[in-house]
């Protein structure tokens, strides 16, 4: 197969835009996060939707036995010392393997990790949901795993208390479409992975970023959208497609053959940043006054944050700002899945492993994929949206992929009046 090459691009241009002084501690976090010794380890995030029992109406975090009630009863369940507050309220719990984290809309995401074997995701979430719905039975409603709320729609959800996110609500209710759906009813699951060099981390996301989209299609679950049937083949990736493209989809330059972990720190550094978080900003303190915490700048890092190297909170609020497809911090996170039930998850997780730890298949996915271009990928990705399982990515049949990617076992079957309803896999 013959694939474009990407233009040579120049960034230089673009260093003018930025402080060195970010862009060097960017690639220093970078580079702490190598590990030449192998250690193979995942992380596993599966976001889930909560709705209540007989409605299935979304949960949200205020309402009487709503989220806010459901992490204060599971409190004696973790760390004490690693509670998450703001103004008052529970946001976050955590403890050692895992941490229980809330998106804007309530939806309760479960971190896991690091797991070194696929297989150890179903225990390490077994004792997680053991702990968890007794509780949610009391409560009268559950935790479920689509890529979108079954019955409530984004105006029916009001924004947990996270200062983030009201930050980031009223950004991205301003640009693009679908940003106040993302938040408020969409639900993923997301693997991380380790690279052991700069080299190897840019060879992991172009595959990532070139395998993520035929991934999300057949693990695809999304049967619903605004309070009726999802209209979209791939919901997911249209949302993240068209909510801002100055910091969604590929990472610009990606497949430029010259591209490093500089210019993605530029790319990340010189983009208007959504709100700026100061909690830990010295110099933003005033006089004893509480620091500005969530300033809604439009500004790029380098205006905003002092000049001097970033510390890790500064970085990791810079990079958080960023959605790309397959994104870069001091692991590679790959974004593309709706969410799952465990067993499709840790399935997921399975197939990532044996993508990007197999040396064997990963030489033969950076050898078929030699020569794709960032034009390609698009091109790819927008075939999938538009015809689904008449779509060919890459030139090659679902049939090619299926075996290329070791997922012959994962058919879908009619499920009478819902064809996109999770149960309708088969093992």
């Amino acid at each position: 197969m013959t694939h474009m090459k990407t233009p040579r691009v120049n960034y230089a241009h673009l260093n003018a835009t930025v402080n060195p002084k970010h862009v060097d501690s960017l690639l220093r976090f970078f580079e702490q996060g190598s590990k030449p010794v192998r250690q193979d380890g995942f992380g596993v995030e599966i976001e889930h939707l909560p709705v209540r029992n007989g409605t299935d109406l979304a949960v949200n975090y205020y309402e009487p036995n709503g989220i806010e009630t459901l992490l204060n009863r599971l409190r004696p369940f973790y760390d004490a010392e690693k509670e998450h507050w703001e103004d008052g309220h529970l946001v976050g719990l955590e403890r050692d393997g895992i941490i229980i984290s809330l998106e804007p809309g309530g939806q309760v995401e479960c971190s896991i990790g690091v797991l070194h074997h696929a297989e150890d995701l179903t225990a390490s979430y077994a004792k997680f949901r053991g702990e968890m719905d007794p509780v949610l039975d009391e409560l009268g409603f559950r935790l479920v795993n689509y890529g979108y709320q079954p019955r409530s729609g984004y105006a029916d959800i009001p924004v947990n208390p996270k200062l983030r996110y009201a930050a980031m609500d009223d950004y991205l209710g301003r640009v693009g479409r679908f940003g106040p759906c993302m938040m408020r009813c969409s639900a993923s699951t997301q693997v991380s992975i380790d690279y052991g060099d700069e080299h190897d981390a840019i060879a992991k996301l172009r595959v990532g970023t070139a395998i993520g989209p035929i991934l999300a299609w057949l693990f695809r679950n999304t049967p619903y959208f605004e309070g009726g049937d999802n209209p979209y083949l791939l919901l997911r990736q249209e949302m993240w497609d068209h909510i801002d493209p100055q910091r969604t989809g590929i990472i610009p330059g990606l497949y430029d053959e010259r591209f490093g972990w500089r210019d993605y720190a530029v790319d990340v550094l010189s983009t208007p940043m959504m709100f700026a978080d100061l909690t830990h900003t010295p110099e933003a303190q005033r006089d004893g006054e509480r620091p500005l915490e969530f300033a809604a700048f439009r500004e790029n890092a380098g205006e905003i944050y002092p000049d001097r190297a970033l510390n890790d909170y500064e970085i990791a609020h810079v990079l958080s700002t960023h959605f790309n497809d397959v994104r870069l911090k001091n692991f590679i996170e790959l974004r593309h899945w709706d969410s799952l039930p465990i067993a499709l998850a840790e399935r997921l997780t399975q197939t990532v492993g044996s993508l990007f730890y197999d040396d064997a298949q990963f030489e033969r996915l950076t050898s078929f994929l030699d020569g794709v271009s960032e034009e390609d990928v698009a091109a790819m990705k927008q075939d999938l949206q538009s015809r689904g399982a008449d779509s060919t990515p890459f030139g090659r049949p679902w049939d090619f992929w299926r075996d290329f990617l070791g997922l012959h076992g994962l058919q879908r079957r009619a499920a009478p009046g819902d064809p996109h309803h999770p149960d309708v896999f088969q093992h």
